[in-house]
Parts: C-alpha cells; structure tokens; sequence
C-alpha cells in the first residue's frame, strides 16, 4: 500500500494548522514592531544576530540532513499534540474496528436470516405461481374443447398475467440470490479479518514496545541524520498501513451491509412487487470493478448466482470461520 503523506494524516492537519498559526503570529508581530525590529537590526548586536538566524535558516534548507531532522522534530510534536486529541495510534484504532467488526457480524448475521426467509417466501410465489398456471392453461384447454371461448379467455389470461409476473419474480431471486451468496461470503471473510486483526494487535502491540524501548526519539533523531531507515517509524507505517487496509475494508462491508438494507426493505412480496431503485444500488454494486473483502472471488460469486448449474441451498448453516492456528495472517506481508 502507498503510505499517507505527513500533511494527509491528522498530525499533519495539526502541523498546517500551527504552521498557519504561526505565519499569521508573525506577520503580525512584524508589522506591529516593525519600527523596533529595523532599529535593532541597525544596532551591531542586531546585526550580528539577524545574520546568524539567517545563517541558520539557510544552512537549515541547504542541507538535508538538518532539514530532515527539523522535519522529524517537527512531526513528532505534532503527533504528541494531536494525539492528545484524536486517537492516532494504530493498535488502538485497530482494537476499536475489531469491536466495530463484531457488531457488523452480528448485523450481518440477523440480514442474512431475514434474506433466507425472503427467499424461501418468494420461491414458494414462484412455485404456487407456476402451479396456477398449469392450472389455468388446463381449465383453457377443457373450455375450448367445450367451446366455452369466454372461460378459454379468462384463464388463458390468467395464466399469461402470472407467467409475466414469475418472469419478474425470478429475476428479483437472481438478484437476492446475489445478495446472499455475497453477504455469506463476505460475512465469512469478515470472520477471518477480525481474527487477522487480533492476532496482529496481541503480538504487535508487544513488538512496538521493544522497538519503541530500543528505537528512542534520541536514536531515531540519529538516524534520520545519518541517513538510516528509521525502524520505530517503518514499524509505525506498517501499522498505519494495515489501519488504512481494514478502515477500507470496514467501509466496504457497512456499505454493501446498506445496499442490501435497502433492496429487502425495497421489496414488497406480498403484493409481487419491488423498487427499482433498490434493484439499482445493487447493480451498481455488481458493476464495480473491484472488493476488497472478497478480491477475485467478487466475479465468481456473480457467475454462480447467473448459473442455472449452481443451485443454491438455503437451508446450509450460515459458515462459522475463523483463521487456522498457524495459518497466515493476511498482515504479515506488511512488515516484510
């Protein structure tokens, strides 16, 4: 993943801040001492001092090295500030999506098994349906042997109004059948992911402490000047890395969680009916090019609800999974 920049993170709204505050605080105090600031500057002490924060200034942007360690200087106040404020630290912002993911899970859940018992209720219509219609179509059949021609309309009519209406019915199980090969599997990979995530807390979080205790603010200062990969900040951009990737993914399930809110509440079975516009987000669900949660497996799972070989069993438990111990852990490619 591409690392944020300094001034996108929220210790680096702080540093645009203060950086504002502090050009504002300065051209005021300059316009306001003006007077006293060029007669100081004529004095030989002033002179002497103008020209050595001048010197320093410019020795400052020369070399990077300084300019560099500024720099770092510079972000970790901003990080200590911010943080006072906003919780910035990885291991905590990521202990709070695991709390977040499980009352998703168990919001997933409960959509799940509203979405089978829809289901089972629309393929009982579709199934009573297409009964009628066999039904009507023999009543029609009788009534042109009998030359009854108004009861030959009347249910041929009937059986062609319900054959229109399961066209559209079984359009709308394709698309819950989509909805619930998708919430299934993405509810299983969410599993996985919250496991991944606690995993990844309980050793990291003891591993920054060592590096942290080894890596002082002193030493990484060093290495910053020298040139060296700092190893406490690596680690912590490893991290940063890895809140990005399940702050995305957690957005993900919360958005296609409403797509899927919105198309049942959309769909009125009782009256074999729907909302286009429900039918619409999921669509374009279906559209987008790429998901994170489920990756490659995205198009298959479309492919198997468009497939009339890939029957659907409704009534398989919903999976319970979790990562295998001593499985890999999605993250641990982070810290290569």
């Amino acid at each position: 993943m591409k690392p944020k920049s300094f001034w996108k993170r929220p210790e680096g709204i702080t540093g645009l801040m203060f950086l504002a505050a502090l050009l504002i605080g300065g051209g005021y105090l300059i316009t306001t001492f003006a007077a006293s600031i060029m007669a100081f500057i004529g004095t030989t002490i002033g002179l002497v001092v103008s020209l050595a924060v001048l010197g320093a200034i410019v020795y400052m942007v020369l070399d990077p090295k300084m300019r560099n360690l500024i720099f770092y200087m510079y972000k970790s106040v901003m990080r200590s500030i911010t943080g006072m404020f906003v919780q910035i630290d990885p291991i905590g912002i990521l202990k709070t999506y695991v709390e977040e993911l499980q009352g998703n899970l168990r919001k997933m859940n409960k959509q799940i098994s509203q979405l089978r018992a829809q289901m089972h209720k629309l393929k009982e219509v579709i199934v009573n349906n297409e009964r009628e219609i066999n039904s009507n179509l023999k009543l029609a059949g009788k009534a042109k042997e009998t030359n009854k021609r108004n009861v030959m309309i009347l249910k041929s009519r009937r059986a062609g109004r319900l054959k229109d209406s399961n066209i559209k019915l079984e359009t709308l199980y394709k698309k819950m059948e989509v909805l619930y090969r998708v919430l299934t599997k993405m509810y299983e990979n969410s599993q996985i992911l919250a496991e991944d995530i606690k995993d990844q807390v309980a050793v990291k979080e003891q591993e920054r402490k060592a590096i942290h205790a080894s890596h002082g603010a002193m030493k990484s200062a060093m290495s910053v000047i020298s040139g060296d990969p700092d190893q406490r900040a690596m680690f912590d951009m490893a991290m940063e890395n890895i809140t990005e990737d399940v702050a995305n993914k957690v957005g993900e399930m919360e958005r296609f969680m409403e797509v899927s809110a919105n198309f049942m509440d959309s769909v009125d079975l009782q009256n074999g009916v729907f909302e286009e516009e429900g039918m619409n987000m999921l669509e374009q669900w279906e559209n987008e090019s790429t998901s994170l949660l489920l990756g490659e497996e995205k198009s298959t799972l479309l492919l198997k609800a468009e497939s009339d070989n890939e029957v659907l069993d409704l009534d398989a438990p919903v999976p319970e999974r979790a990562r295998q111990s001593g499985g890999k852990n999605q993250y641990d490619s982070f810290f290569d």
